[in-house]
């Protein structure tokens, strides 16, 4: 197959791990002369790097602070990345690009590769998960949690007024929702949650605000932390000691690439191959796919 180039965009992006994932990907497909870089770009930038692009590049994936500058920029979109507002896929077509939003598969993955599922007896409209932060993950992460059967979130931030767009991609889904302080946490609000995903950056949540999280959890409930370095988090420690299920940032990133590299490709994700290959450029543990 005649080489093709894709990259990952966004700023900054030195540290990203896209491309082991990707690279490991075309490697186990045979996709000779495929090539996937890193490329430094804001969400100002963003539409005239995408734009003039040539036909050599098949797919982009998008990560901060270019995620709804992506969306803005394609001549079509899938339903979740217009329901969501934000894309983190860019994947060429006759027209110009169509958007998705993978970071979806990300957190659902995830959390089906921790162990998260239905709890009979709880009754409907009680909180089924918890985010911490309403950024674009949230949101994303809302999506998820619908898809997986939730329906009923509670998003806990510093300023409740800056929850409005997550708690509105909740409220399209049909979701219960609400956003709360995070000095307003208490037990009876998280004793029905099925999972508690942080999506807020590290450092956000100290070692007395991650206890006073996860002791509040049932016994069945799932910790996802977006957060991968440095870890254990604060979260994960706490989870660790009351023996709750954990996931981290980098199964999350694992799973929105499969849907990357077979959108880009046309061809099944090779997941071990990618897999294997997260594990050994990190040395963390990662969730077998």
């Amino acid at each position: 197959m005649v080489g093709r180039r894709a990259a990952v965009l966004g700023s900054p992006v030195a540290h990203s791990l896209s491309p082991v994932l990707h690279g490991a990907a075309y490697e186990a497909l045979g996709l000779a002369g495929w090539t996937y870089e890193r490329v430094e770009c804001d969400a100002e930038t963003l539409p005239g790097l995408v734009t003039g692009l040539d036909d050599g590049w098949v797919g982009l994936s998008v990560t901060m602070p270019g995620k709804k500058a992506a969306l803005a920029v394609s001549s079509s979109a899938s339903w979740r990345a217009r329901h969501l507002g934000v894309a983190n896929t860019l994947v060429r077509a006759d027209d110009g690009w169509v958007a998705d939003c993978t970071d979806v598969d990300g957190v659902s993955g995830a959390l089906r590769g921790a162990g998260v599922r239905s709890v009979p007896g709880i009754a409907a409209g009680t909180v089924d998960a918890v985010l911490l932060g309403a950024g674009g993950t949230a949101s994303a992460a809302v999506g998820a949690l619908y898809d997986l059967g939730n329906e009923a979130v509670t998003v806990i931030v510093r300023d409740p007024a800056r929850a409005a767009d997550t708690l509105e991609v909740a409220r399209a889904y049909g979701m219960n929702r609400r956003a709360i302080r995070f000095d307003e946490v208490v037990d009876a609000d998280l004793a029905s949650a099925k999972a508690l995903i942080n999506t807020t950056p590290a450092g956000s949540v100290d070692d007395a605000l991650a206890s006073r999280l996860v002791d509040a959890l049932p016994s069945w409930a799932v910790v996802l932390d977006a957060v991968y370095h440095p870890w254990p988090t604060p979260l994960a420690a706490a989870a660790g000691r009351r023996g709750l299920a954990v996931a981290t940032g980098l199964d999350m990133l694992l799973h929105q690439a499969f849907g990357q590299v077979e959108q880009f490709t046309g061809q099944p994700a090779p997941r071990a191959a990618m897999h294997e290959a997260l594990v050994r450029a990190t040395g963390f543990e990662v969730r077998s796919p």
